[in-house]
This record gives structure tokens, C-alpha cells and sequence, in this order.
């Protein structure tokens, strides 16, 4: 309490000092320390600041990852790299990188080859005759064939991560594995995990609270996948999907989780393997891209064609018979190496393994049940001792002890045995775990260590020793250093809140002749409950052979609770006490799998009062849950009771925020909204604050979705679907009295959530049209009249009169057809259309049909186009006839038709289309002008693949100032999907002053000469809102301005196009007399 206080002082003395303009900051800050879950005025949405939060499991959901290189899952940064790399060292391909929501819909995920064509043992035995009987490596075998294998198998970098913080600290891994696992998949992943850890330093641990990063085995739909090291502080998933719960594959995925790239994509990989292109499934040439030198880094060893992370010879193929990648063949045997064995680590493997992890040279893991092993300056016949540092590491399987015994310990006598010339053993996997001795000095007893876990960690660190030349034939007689023998006990007693026992020899086959006692004691007032992960004994229907017993209390006569064999996982067994006893018994014929069980501590915490559950408490097997009665949900405490988001929200104005807000959202949340106006009024909704997982274009996993819906409860218009940061532009106004809002999150990544007020207002138009003789639009506060096409709008403000044949189009695209079209015009008809677009766009003119009275000078019926706002500005042509005209095109966002018929003969006349085309040349003036990076900017993001160039001219003399006032365009850290360029100069040759995008808004530009460019690119996926600049003449000035200073404070109109009926509505106070609040 006295820190919070303190914090709260802070905070205050900081808004004092700085002004009270700083308190809408003030208070988001000390929102963010209280954690603070309420309900919220719409004053306090509509003024205060909430800061932008996010979970710590980005990396939980594989499947959510940005990208994918086979089996690999990519961050976005990573994608954005590739790309990058690839785009500039591979143009005769082309780019086929996609985030991953693109990536699930196009195409199904290849699964990761689990064996080559050849059997297992002839895998191997080429492995062991590539790696272990090369006679070039004899120093005796001098020839030149020899030679030229050296020259064209030397020793380079391989496909390791490059990046030190990717690595595992201590090369401890903790991992989780989900419930839906069953017990097989656990003893499976179990085996994979002894894999490296035999062969290398690496530990495998199950995860405690201590651990803030850690691996979680899980089932994806994106198949079997992993990303490469440690990602962060947090969980992250391998995914082991369907069909891939086979020992290589799982080995192969945690070569991944250890930080290990494909083979294939180290950088000089071209001279080792061809890739085949043209033999690569559409779509997935990508996945044989090389990576840069600042990714991979395998510590100077050679490339390994026989590692378990190097793809197969027909990976990605288009057909069985083709092949995707191939080793150069030998320059002497010319055979090539076999790849893409899934059975076991290669030595290549190993050896990069303990490289990257700077494993110590000397030392071993031991998984067996009984083993020996000494230091290797023991019984050594050196002129000196080299000085050591060894670990061994010792597992055995869980509810196990290890009993070492140091046989002999021979180490220069030291007074305070520290850690030189020492031994030290410690009750765990590492350094770090608890110390149970340390050993120096000559010991003529053995002695004898038991560990309370079932991992034991042995450290030997010995100091160089020269021997004296006069001393060298008494000296060479002694020994030193130690040697050592173990064996792992089954059985013991435990007393602890939980724990976990297997079997002897889990993960694999249990021993034959075992006799394992345990007894199990926790905390008085509990009992002890059991619940199974794994069994599988051999079957008797009377349990005689093989058995596990659980008697109810620690003595052998206790009563029997069960007697278990067979192979059905049994259901959880609990003491009436504190006590349990448990025995294993295996006779001397058919071993099977083994069980797995954890036991916990059960007491039934809802019979006191202090579960601390607001509503329902629940008893579960160690521990409890509390639920909430119909109408509350549980707070994120997991203890209290609030009302359930969502409801009927009925009141003319309100708010409302996502669970939890502003802190984190819940996971696996469905909210609905329902708000209910009176049936004459429509509903106005404003968000405030927007923080959503995911990005516009692919609101998949959180999204907020917003409905108008009608009487009879059917949707009526989808207003959007939203997610990331970028709410609704503007406000959303319902197309009746009933709007929906639904809120759905899905199981990994929260954010702060959305705050929205709302308010109503009479729809005039729902009664008798608002009094308007033709169409009626509703605003708020008030309402509008306008007339259809053809008609104008009378002084009254609700009838129309005929309007002589004048349209005014100011939509960014649309239709026009000549008078009484399909059938023939009128006689003596004159009629005019002015279109007007956003600025920075032009129109175009596409003829649908046409025809039209001929003449070869079109003197009797024709259409006059013009490229401006009247008949005035410059002609585009004059067209009559049954041939319809090119597209017409203007230089400006303005176009003027005009039909004229005469008396005598009518034709069927026309039907066009207009659209509106970004880009053209623009004549900047001494007053501020606008464009906009699309013709809908404001109400929908721009579209892909967009290419537009504006070039802005001064008079001669004169320069051309350019100011982005909005800009928000995809991010990528190299601009290379969507973004702006400004050129001083419209040649070829023109100075670049910069490329950007993302939403950092550009600097001021002021050009050396009279003309400016800027060019506008996006691709074919993600969409942003876009942009606006202000152009305007200005004096020329010395040098190149582009200033690191922010431009003008001025802003265009909110809507682009020209349309001053539907800008007031933004002007519009609301019924509670505050103006709206626009993003």
C-alpha cells in the first residue's frame, strides 16, 4: 500500500510540473498501476487516455505465426526479412512469401517427410560409413583423392541461429505438455527429448512457475511446426499435429525449438545441393530460399547432408519422380550424399549441438539405470594434467533417486574446497540446482550420495599440473581426479504437496523383476489423490504377473484401495488420509509401456470460508474453482463475480467496453451487445478506444462485429468487422432502430480491448419521408431532403421540381445512362453531367453502349465532353454515331458531359460507366490543395495492387511544397510491400528523398525545381487507411528542404469527396451537446 501511495505522489508531482494538460495522461498511467476494472462515464471514454496493452503469449498459437518456411514458424520481422533477401538476390523467381492467414487459405501445409526410401539400417550404415570410416581421415593416407575431398567438403558455416538471445540459458529447455495429449504421445515426446539430451548438454525440464519462458507441446491446425530458439519471455508452441507423432519428426521439431534452421538454407548452400526449381510445387519455391549470414552461424562446421534438420530430396516435388533439392555428386566417386534421414541426430548434429551451447569437452548424460564413469585425467599417463571442467548429468525417471557413489577421489588437497580441483555434486539439472556437496582433497573411503530428485549434476574442474622431470617416474605412478559408479533406486518416501512417478525405465519398456515401494505423505487435513497420464501393464484379469497397488496408508496391510493392470487409463483413486502407499511389481516376461501418475494433495477447500469465491465454489481433485451464478462471469482474480459482458442496452445514451477494460481482455469470450432504440430513431456509435488482436484485413482470431438488424431480428447491413488498432473511421449510424455488437476473442493473445459510447436520435425520415417529396436522409439532430436525378430541390427544402436534365455526380464511381434509355432519347433534349472525384484522382469515361444519330460532323444529335467543371474548359471530343467512343480520361478530378438531340430522329442513346483513377499532373497554385491516396479515403482502406504517381508543377521559378497531414500505410521495416516515394524532378533520373510507410508521417518537402513527384505503390495483401498531402507554390529556397520538423496543423475535410451535405453531419453536436469523437 505504501508503494502505491508513493507511485501515486510521483505521478502528481509529474502533472504539476508539467501542466495540467498532462492529466488525461496522468490518469492513463495510474490506470495502468491500479489495474483498475470499472464501469466508465462517457465523459471519461470521450476525454481519457488508456494505454495500449498486450499479453505475454504472441507465440503460444503457431499457427497465428506470420509466416511459415516448411515446418518453421516465422515472426512477422522474419517474413519481412525474407522477403526482403529475397527480392533482392532471387529476381528470376518470384515472390511467393504470404502472412500466414493468406498462406491457410491458398494453399494445405506439406508435411515433413518422416523417412526417406530407404530402410532404417541402411540409413544408418550409411551414415556410419560417411562419418566414421573415411579413410581420408587417417593422417597416414596422403593421396591426391584425398586431397580434393578436403578442398570440396571444407568446413563453413552451417544452419544454426546466428542470434545469442535465441539460445536457451544453460541449455535448460522447460516444457508443458497439454492435457489432450495422451499417455503415449507423452512417453513419445519423452523419448525424442532423452534423444538430445544423451547425446548433447542440452536439459529437458518440465516447466515450474518459475519459468517464464518455456515450450508447450500442443496440436495445431497448421500441422507439425516450431519456431527457431527461444522466442521472448513466455510460452511458445511446437506443434505436433496429425500424422506427425512419429520419433524423427518430433526430433527434427526440437531441433528447431534448440535453434536450428534447415540445412539447406545456410548461406553457401549452393555449393553443396542444386535446387530444382522448376520441380518445386506452385506456391512453395520459397521454402528453399537461403538466409542471411546475420540469421545462421554453426561455429565453423561443414555442411551436414546426413543431419536430421535437412530436407528430403522430393520435398515440396510436384510428382513423387521428381526431385526438389540434390547434393552435388563427389568430385571422385561421383555418387551423392543420401538427405533427409529421420532417425536419430547425426554426429554433424552432435557435434553443432555442443558448439552452439559451448558445452564442456568432457562429460556425458546418463539415462540409463546403472552406469561408471571417471574423469579423464584419471589413471592418465601424461607428463602433466591439463587443466578441466566436465559436467556429467544424471536422469532418471520421475519418483526415482539416484545413489552415486564417488569409488575413488584423488585432487590436490584444498582448505576450502572451492570450486577449483574439486568435485560438485548438485540435486537437479544445472549449476543453479541445490548443492549437495563439494569434494577435494584423497578419500580412502567411497563416498556416497543420494539425491532427493530423480537428476543429478556432477561438476570435475581441475587446474593444469606440470610434473617435475627429477619427480617423472615417481609422479607418473600417482593418480587423479575420481572415478565414479551409480545405480537408480525405485521407491522411497515422499513427502510434498504433489509430485509426479513412472515407472522404471520410462519412457521406455519398464524393467522385468521390479519391486518399487513408495509411500506418499502430504500435509495433515489433506488426502492424497492420484491422477493417471499413462498406463499400460500386462493384462491379467487377476493382476498376478504385473501390478500396481495403492493401499490407504504407508503400511503393507493397509487397506486396499486397487489392484491395477492392463491397459484402460484408470479412473483417479483417493486416500481417506494423508498417507498412501504404492507398489510395482514386474515379473521376468512381456514388459510394456508403464504408467505415469501425479499425485497431489485433495481437500475440499469449499466446506471453509476462505476459497474466497464471490458466488459458487466447485471442489476439484487439488484444488477448487469458483463459477458464478446466470447473469455474472468470472473476473480475471478468478474469484469475483461481475455482471456478464454483453446484454440489452436500452438507454438513448450510453457506453460500453470490452470485459476487463482497460486491462487485458479475457481469452474464449463471445460478448453480444444488443441496443434497442425507440422504432423511429437510429443509433449513433462512436469508438474511443480500439486495441484488438490481429489486422484489419484478416479479423480472425479477435474482432468486434457490428450490425444493423431489422424487426424480425434479421440482419439488415454489416456494418464491419474490426480488429488491431484502427477502429471505424467515422460514426457508425444503424440502418434501424436495432444495432448488435459482437465481441469474440479466441484462446491466445489479449490486448486492452474497445471502449464505444452511443447515442440516439429521431429518425425524421421514418415517418411520412420526413415530409420529403422524393428522398429523405436522416442526420443528426436533424434531417435533409433531396430530390432523385434530373430533379433539384425547391426553396420549400421538401419538394423537387424538374431540374432540365442537370445531374451533379460527386460519388467516386457509378453509372449514367441518356434520357429514357433502353429506350430512344427524346427529341429536342439538351443535358448536362458534372462529376466531381477526390482530389489527386481523375475520371474515367467508359461507353457501356452507344448510339446515337451519325454525322460527319456530328451536327445534329452528339455528346461534348470536357475536361474541367463547364463547357468552358478544354474538349475531350465530340461523339455521335453507333461506334462508341475510347475511355475518356480527365487530367483533373472534374468532368463535364453534355447530349444534345435535335428535332428529328432518336436513337437509343448510351450507357456509361465513370470511375475514379489516382495519379495525373497537377497544377500546384499559391492556395493549399489536397489529394488523397484513394477515391474512398475515409471510408474504406485503399485496394491492392495500386500504382499511382502524381506530378505536382510549379510556375517556372517557383517550387512545389508538399506536407503529409494523415498517412497510414502496411509497416515494413524496408517499405518493400506498400509505400510513398517523393522524387525531386519528373525524369527518370530524379533525386529520391525517401520511401516510406508504416504511420509515421513523413517530413516536409519543398522541391529544388518547379516540379515534384510522388508515387504510391501497395501490393496484393494487407490495406491501410492510407494517405493525405497538402501541395501548394511556394518561393524557391536554397538547397533541398525535406525538415525533421512537423508540418501544418491544418487538415483537409474529413470526407474527400466534394459533398458538403454529408460533411455537416460530422459537425453535428450530439443530444448530449458534445461534439463527436472522430479518429
Amino acid at each position: 500500500l505504501n508503494i502505491f501511495f508513493i507511485i501515486i505522489i510521483m505521478l502528481s508531482m509529474s502533472v504539476f510540473n508539467h501542466g495540467i494538460s498532462n492529466f488525461p495522461l496522468f490518469v492513463s498511467l495510474l490506470l495502468a498501476v491500479v489495474g483498475q476494472s470499472r464501469k466508465w462515464t462517457m465523459d471519461e471514454l470521450l476525454t481519457l487516455r488508456f494505454p495500449y496493452l498486450s499479453s505475454n503469449d504472441l507465440y503460444l498459437d503457431v499457427c497465428k505465426a506470420g509466416g511459415f518456411l516448411a515446418d518453421i514458424a516465422l515472426t512477422h520481422e522474419e517474413v519481412n526479412e525474407i522477403r526482403h533477401l529475397r527480392s533482392v538476390a532471387l529476381s528470376k523467381t518470384a515472390l511467393a512469401m504470404e502472412d500466414h492467414q493468406h498462406h491457410q487459405k491458398k494453399k494445405k501445409k506439406t508435411m515433413m517427410p518422416t523417412l526417406v526410401a530407404q530402410s532404417n539400417s541402411a540409413q544408418l550404415q550409411k551414415l556410419h560409413r560417411r562419418h566414421h570410416s573415411r579413410s581420408c581421415n587417417n593422417d597416414d593416407n596422403k593421396n591426391s583423392s584425398c586431397n580434393i575431398k578436403r578442398r570440396n567438403r571444407k568446413r563453413v558455416r552451417r544452419a544454426a541461429t546466428a542470434r545469442s538471445e535465441r539460445l536457451w540459458e544453460n541449455g535448460v529447455i522447460p516444457y508443458e505438455i497439454l492435457a489432450n495429449f495422451s499417455g503415449e504421445h507423452h512417453a513419445l515426446f519423452r523419448r525424442a527429448m532423452n534423444h538430445w539430451e544423451n547425446y548433447t548438454c542440452l536439459s529437458f525440464v518440465p516447466r515450474t512457475s518459475e519459468d517464464f519462458s518455456y515450450i508447450v507441446f500442443t496440436i495445431a491446425d497448421c500441422g507439425c511446426c516450431s519456431f527457431v530458439g527461444k522466442r521472448g519471455e513466455g510460452p511458445q508452441a511446437i506443434s505436433i499435429g496429425k500424422n506427425c507423432d512419429k520419433f524423427g519428426i518430433v526430433v527434427h521439431e526440437l531441433g528447431h525449438v534448440v535453434g536450428f534452421w534447415h540445412e539447406h538454407t545456410r548461406p553457401d548452400r549452393d555449393q553443396f545441393v542444386d535446387i530444382f526449381y522448376k520441380n518445386i510445387q506452385q506456391g512453395q519455391d520459397y521454402n528453399f530460399e537461403k538466409l542471411k549470414s546475420s540469421e545462421v552461424n554453426s561455429l565453423g562446421q561443414g555442411y551436414d547432408f546426413a543431419s536430421i534438420m535437412h530436407y528430403a530430396r522430393d520435398t515440396f516435388s510436384r510428382a513423387m519422380y521428381l526431385d526438389t533439392i540434390l547434393p552435388k555428386p563427389d568430385s571422385v566417386t561421383l555418387e551423392r550424399p543420401e538427405i533427409g534421414q529421420r532417425i536419430r541426430l547425426s554426429p554433424g548434429d552432435i557435434i553443432q549441438t555442443n558448439s552452439l551451447y559451448k558445452c564442456s569437452k568432457c562429460g556425458q548424460t546418463f539415462l540409463e539405470e546403472s552406469g561408471s564413469f571417471a574423469s579423464p585425467d584419471y589413471d592418465s599417463k601424461a607428463k602433466h594434467n591439463d587443466a578441466l571442467l566436465c559436467h556429467w548429468r544424471i536422469n532418471a525417471p520421475k519418483g526415482h533417486r539416484i545413489i552415486l557413489n564417488l569409488t575413488s577421489v584423488l585432487l590436490p588437497e584444498n582448505v576450502d574446497c572451492g570450486p577449483e580441483n574439486s568435485i560438485e555434486v548438485r540435486d537437479g539439472h544445472h549449476n543453479k540446482s541445490p548443492l549437495i556437496g563439494r569434494y577435494c582433497g584423497r578419500f580412502n573411503e567411497p563416498i556416497l550420495i543420494s539425491s532427493e530428485s530423480n537428476r543429478l549434476w556432477i561438476q570435475y574442474q581441475a587446474t593444469a599440473e606440470e610434473i617435475p622431470k627429477k619427480n617423472l617416474l615417481k609422479e607418473k605412478k600417482k593418480k587423479r581426479g575420481f572415478a565414479a559408479v551409480y545405480h537408480v533406486h525405485c521407491g522411497g518416501n515422499f513427502t510434498a504437496d504433489s509430485g509426479v512417478i513412472e515407472n522404471p525405465n520410462y519412457p521406455y519398456d519398464y524393467t522385468p523383476n521390479s519391486d518399487c515401494v513408495w509411500t506418499i505423505t502430504v500435509p495433515e487435513e489433506y488426502q492424497v489423490a492420484i491422477i493417471f497420464t499413462m498406463f499400460q501393464l500386462e493384462q491379467h484379469e487377476d493382476c498376478i504377473y504385473d501390478f500396481l497397488e495403492f493401499r490407504d496408508g504407508h503400511d503393507e496391510d493397509s487397506p486396499l484401495i486397487a489392484r491395477l493392470c492392463g491397459y484402460s487409463l484408470p479412473e483417479n483413486i483417493k486416500s481417506t488420509t494423508n498417507k498412501m502407499r504404492v507398489r510395482f511389481v514386474s515379473d521376468a516376461s512381456v514388459e510394456k509401456y508403464g504408467f505415469s501418475f501425479n499425485f497431489i494433495k485433495e481437500f475440499d477447500e469449499c466446506k471453509t470460508t476462505n476459497h474466497g469465491c464471490h458466488h459458487k465454489c466447485v471442489n476439484t481433485l487439488g484444488s477448487y474453482r469458483c463459477e458464478c451464478d446466470i447473469g455474472y462471469e468470472l473476473h480475471s482474480d478468478g474469484k469475483s463475480c461481475e455482471d456478464a459482458c454483453g446484454g440489452y442496452l436500452k438507454g438513448e445514451n450510453g457506453s460500453l467496453t470490452s470485459p476487463n477494460f482497460p486491462n487485458l481482455y479475457p481469452n474464449k469470450k463471445r460478448c453480444v451487445w444488443e441496443i434497442k432504440a425507440h422504432s423511429q430513431y437510429r443509433i449513433f456509435l462512436n469508438f474511443t478506444h480500439f486495441d484488438l488482436e490481429g489486422v484489419l484485413t484478416n479479423c480472425e482470431y479477435d474482432y468486434v462485429k457490428v450490425t444493423s438488424v431489422d424487426a424480425e431480428g434479421a440482419v439488415a447491413k454489416v456494418h464491419g468487422q474490426f480488429c488491431g488498432r484502427i477502429a471505424p473511421q467515422f460514426l457508425l449510424t444503424s440502418e434501424t432502430s436495432h444495432l448488435r455488437i459482437k465481441f469474440v476473442t479466441d484462446s491466445s493473445v489479449q490486448k486492452s480491448g474497445f471502449a464505444a459510447v452511443y447515442f440516439t436520435d429521431r429518425d425524421e425520415c421514418e415517418v411520412d419521408n420526413g415530409g420529403c417529396e422524393q428522398i429523405c436522409k436522416n442526420m443528426i439532430g436533424s434531417y435533409v431532403c433531396e430530390c432523385e436525378s434530373g430533379y433539384v430541390l425547391s426553396n420549400d427544402g421538401h419538394h423537387c421540381k424538374e431540374g432540365g436534365c442537370k445531374f451533379e455526380l460527386n460519388t467516386a464511381f457509378g453509372q449514367l445512362t441518356s434520357p429514357g434509355y433502353p429506350e430512344d432519347y427524346p427529341n429536342d433534349k439538351e443535358c448536362v453531367w458534372h462529376f466531381v472525384t477526390t482530389p489527386g484522382h481523375r475520371l474515367q469515361l467508359d461507353f457501356i453502349e452507344f448510339e446515337i444519330e451519325p454525322h460527319q460532323d456530328c451536327a445534329y444529335d452528339r455528346i461534348d465532353v470536357y475536361d474541367g467543371s463547364s463547357v468552358d474548359a478544354p474538349s475531350l471530343g465530340t461523339y455521335c454515331g453507333p461506334r462508341a467512343p475510347e475511355k475518356i480520361l480527365s487530367s483533373k478530378n472534374e468532368l463535364y458531359l453534355f447530349f444534345h438531340s435535335d428535332s428529328s430522329v432518336q436513337r437509343k442513346g448510351f450507357q456509361a460507366h465513370y470511375t475514379s483513377v489516382c495519379g495525373g499532373t497537377i497544377r500546384a497554385e499559391r492556395t493549399v490543395g489536397y489529394v488523397y491516396s484513394h477515391a474512398t479515403y475515409g471510408g474504406s482502406n485503399y485496394e491492392n495492387r495500386v500504382a499511382c504517381e502524381w506530378t505536382l508543377l510549379a510556375e517556372d521559378g517557383m517550387s512545389v511544397e508538399i506536407q503529409f497531414t494523415n498517412f497510414e500505410l502496411e509497416e515494413e521495416v524496408h517499405c518493400e510491400y506498400d509505400y510513398v516515394e517523393i522524387y525531386d524532378g519528373d525524369s527518370e533520373n530524379a533525386m529520391r528523398l525517401g520511401r516510406y510507410c508504416g504511420n509515421k508521417q513523413p517530413n516536409l518537402f519543398i522541391s529544388s525545381g518547379p516540379v515534384l513527384r510522388v508515387r504510391f505503390r501497395a501490393d496484393d495483401t494487407v490495406t491501410a487507411k492510407g494517405f493525405v498531402f497538402e501541395y501548394v507554390e511556394t518561393d524557391p529556397v536554397e538547397g533541398l528542404i525535406y525538415t525533421e520538423e512537423p508540418g501544418p496543423t491544418t487538415r483537409p475535410p474529413l470526407e474527400p469527396v466534394i459533398n458538403e451535405k454529408a460533411n455537416n453531419r460530422f459537425l453535428a453536436r450530439t443530444a448530449a451537446g458534445r461534439r463527436p469523437h472522430i479518429h
